[in-house]
């Protein structure tokens, strides 16, 4: 069964897409750009963004009823891959136990300009 997870605490999807869709208990979460739900603004720096981005998948995984803790895969898009050290002692910040897999990828470009944009994938 499929159910789509939406939330106001986190950016509204700009697309043809949903922040989430729960599967038999696997959580997809849409890739999170460091938007601030509240105002609309983004942040300047990459720790910034960073943060940002991982406090909008936190509020969808906490719409699902999910935690940090059950994330088991992320994927991170950076702008520039020299970022890959001051994004990785955020990304600290928020995994503090069983860590899930990671990829992390330097791409062309994101949304609004934005220097990160992370996924995720959650099992109940």
């Amino acid at each position: 069964m499929k159910k789509v997870i939406a939330t106001s605490d986190a950016p509204k999807a700009v697309g043809p897409y949903s922040q989430a869709i729960e599967a038999n208990g696997t959580l997809y979460v849409s890739g999170q750009i460091p938007v601030n739900p509240a105002d609309g603004t983004v942040p300047e720096s990459i720790e910034e963004q960073s943060r940002q981005a991982l406090r909008n998948v936190g509020a969808i995984l906490s719409a699902a009823g999910m935690t940090y803790s059950d994330v088991v895969k992320t994927t991170v898009l950076l702008a520039d891959i020299a970022d890959f050290a001051a994004m990785n002692a955020v990304y600290a910040e928020f995994f503090t136990g069983d860590k899930p897999a990671r990829a992390c990828f330097q791409v062309a470009a994101l949304p609004m300009g934005v220097k990160v944009e992370i996924e995720a994938v959650a099992v109940r």
